[in-house]
């Protein structure tokens, strides 16, 4: 099961938590299973969030690997040019 750090700004989406708890291996099913277990979360995952994984931010890369000790953050979209 991998730990799940929230960041500040989208803790109120997930019951005011610092941090939760999924089983998931991939990005994929992480961005599935979020709005399953937090609805109030599914909008905003809609919309785009980012996530990094192990220091690296990896919003497209579907089947990007998330290991049971993996350093997972959520954070709010990034974009820029």
């Amino acid at each position: 099961m991998a730990s799940i750090q929230i960041f500040t700004s989208l803790q109120y989406l997930f019951n005011n938590q610092t941090e939760i708890e999924l089983d998931v291996a991939n990005l994929q099913q992480l961005l599935t299973r979020l709005p399953q277990a937090y609805p109030q979360c599914a909008q905003e995952v809609a919309n785009g969030i980012s996530v990094a994984i192990d220091g690296r931010i990896v919003n497209d890369a579907w089947f990007t690997p998330i290991e049971p000790n993996s350093e997972v953050v959520i954070l709010p979209r990034i974009s820029g040019g």
